[in-house]
């Protein structure tokens, strides 16, 4: 690929500093979503103070990567597969989720750290690769239809109307957008789907204008307890896919970049997302993970320089810096919200199917159609289960039994290491 700016090569600062923003643009959507779900949860609905200290780790946790990690221009973003563990252990209490985040960040660490990471990668083959895929995006339909649906003022058939009209505005204009305009396509919908709500439903802006301009997030001092056994698995499966998630974003930046050093890359990147993970439990915060929408926007702005990544993480401080700045940036409505992952997620479903294309995971074969379809169902089956239903079971094995996400990993691991075992097709990297 043709580059304007190689990985070491700094931009002049103009052009560093209008890539930063690029970049910047590119990853406050996702930060702004998780951070709006999972903060509505721990704060009761205040969620600026949250999202404030949410900014401040992922800026932290890009300039670790950037200056002694992975050192590559990647987007960085909390790990939609932790709020999946988040929302699925609610009622275990928030010390207990903590706790188990920084267990499991910690245990990533020492994986990567050790070279153990090679073992680790032999479960993820293909089809288990695309299951996880899918699996992120199902699991997280009771989330998106409560978001679609929720009291704001608005009839929820009305909210639900919307959010489908959105979605439809959505990929009509993909289908037209090119280069990074398509890439920042999440931001500009949630600009102009919030505006658009408010115009159409004539709701008055809900947000504190009263904030402070600049001023330090109040952190509050997290609840940390300890979980039992069955929680820790729980989490411990999903940092599993978190670190596939990771290990492939980085790989395929490596790739596209052909460099010659990716062993060495990717150990120093997981071991800076295993140790900001546990940064993030002792704060009460969703952990970091490399996104692998990275490549593309390579490919847009033909510039691999790391160095404006620097600008984009001192952003993100800065912003997360201004209380009234956050108030304003996330006062999107959950129908906008709910649209926007549908978008993403469809994203990440097509992904999983394009790596099922490219590298023949399923060949006609009834067999591989099972291995990728039953853990799907189970899982789709499980985030629907009726609380009755979840309040009977032993509380060591709830947070086990009750994650679709959870389940649907372990029941592909049986079928594709157990049941329909195909040595040759295991992946090797």
């Amino acid at each position: 690929m043709d580059l304007d700016f190689n990985l070491d090569e700094k931009p002049p600062k103009i052009e560093n500093l209008l890539f930063g923003i690029q970049w910047l643009a590119v990853s406050i959507p996702i930060i702004l979503i998780i951070g709006k779900i999972v903060g509505s949860v721990y704060t009761n609905g205040n969620t600026v103070s949250y999202i404030q200290t949410l900014l401040i780790l992922m800026g932290i946790a890009l300039l670790l990567q950037v200056k002694f990690g992975h050192k590559l221009p990647m987007v960085i973003g909390p790990a939609t597969v932790l709020l999946i563990a988040i929302l699925a252990t609610l009622n275990q209490g928030f010390g207990s989720i903590n706790s188990s985040i920084i267990i499991s960040g910690a245990i990533l660490t020492i994986i990567a750290a050790t070279g153990l990471l090679k073992y680790i990668k032999k479960l993820f083959t293909p089809r288990v690769i695309i299951v996880i895929l899918l699996l992120i995006a199902f699991t997280l339909a009771p989330t998106i239809l409560k978001l679609m649906i929720e009291t704001n003022g608005v009839v929820k058939f009305t909210n639900l109307l919307f959010s489908l009209g959105l979605i439809l505005i959505i990929l009509f204009t993909h289908k037209r957008l090119k280069g990074l305009w398509r890439s920042t396509l999440p931001l500009w919908i949630m600009l102009f789907g919030s505006l658009l709500f408010y115009l159409i439903f004539n709701q008055g802006y809900s947000q504190d204008l009263n904030l402070q301009f600049l001023s330090l997030p109040s952190i509050n001092n997290p609840i940390l307890a300890i979980p039992d056994i069955g929680m820790i698995f729980a989490f411990i499966i999903c940092f599993l896919a978190l670190t596939i998630n990771d290990l492939g974003s980085i790989q395929s930046v490596g790739y596209l970049l052909k460099l010659n050093d990716m062993d060495k890359r990717i150990k120093k990147g997981i071991v800076v997302t295993g140790l900001t993970n546990i940064l993030a439990g002792i704060l009460g915060l969703v952990g970091p993970v490399n996104y692998s929408m990275t490549p593309g926007i390579i490919a847009t702005t033909k510039c691999a320089s790391r160095y404006p990544l620097v600008i984009t993480a001192i952003g993100m401080i800065i912003i997360a810096f201004s209380p009234l700045t956050v108030s304003i940036i996330s006062s999107i409505p959950s129908p906008v919200i709910a649209a926007v992952l549908i978008y993403i997620m469809t994203a990440q479903i097509g992904a999983g199917i394009n790596i099922g294309i490219e590298t023949k995971a399923y060949n006609n074969n009834m067999d591989h159609g099972i291995v990728m379809g039953l853990p799907i169902i189970i899982a789709t089956l499980i985030v629907f289960l009726p609380q009755t239903l979840i309040d009977q079971l032993p509380l060591m094995i709830r947070p086990i039994l009750t994650n679709g996400f959870v389940m649907g990993v372990l029941t592909v691991f049986i079928l594709e290491h157990l049941i329909f075992k195909e040595p040759k097709l295991d992946a090797e990297s």
